[in-house]
């Protein structure tokens, strides 16, 4: 495994996924792409629709500091080598298309329990990158636990 990439958004859940991504990296010796996604609101024209407002590039480029913050106070043996990505689309096909574009062997993402709203309209992140990505997918359930 040469390189594993982690979907990062600075929940607890992906927090948890990170950590995950740290063991797997330093246990393969494997580079770790961390990638935070600024999403596309949905568009009723033929054009991609605007970025979200509320979750744009400056606050997905704070998630990535603070991702690497997490990394900095990781003081565990080997380092490792960290790329930090922003991308904007849609999480899972963005994420499904970076792991290709740096191809991983394999995509760490976090879960927490859905809302009854993304339940209905299935936006679970976690299980469509898993559904899709023609790669391993370790999905990370947030909270309790361990």
């Amino acid at each position: 495994m040469d390189t594993i990439l982690v979907g990062y958004d600075d929940t607890e859940s992906a927090q948890r996924a990170l950590s995950r991504a740290l063991i797997f990296a330093r246990a393969f010796n494997a580079k770790l792409v961390v990638g935070s996604v600024v999403p596309l609101m949905v568009s009723v024209g033929r054009g991609m629709g605007a970025v979200d407002p509320v979750s744009n590039e400056e606050e997905h480029q704070r998630q990535l500091d603070s991702a690497r913050a997490l990394i900095a106070a990781d003081t565990a043996t080997p380092t490792v080598s960290v790329e930090y990505v922003t991308a904007v689309g849609d999480p899972v096909d963005t994420l499904v298309e970076l792991a290709d574009r740096h191809d991983a062997q394999l995509i760490v993402v976090g879960t927490r329990e859905p809302s009854l709203v993304a339940r209905f309209f299935g936006q679970s992140v976690s299980a469509g990158v898993a559904r899709h990505a023609h790669r391993d997918v370790l999905v990370v359930h947030g909270g309790n636990g361990g």
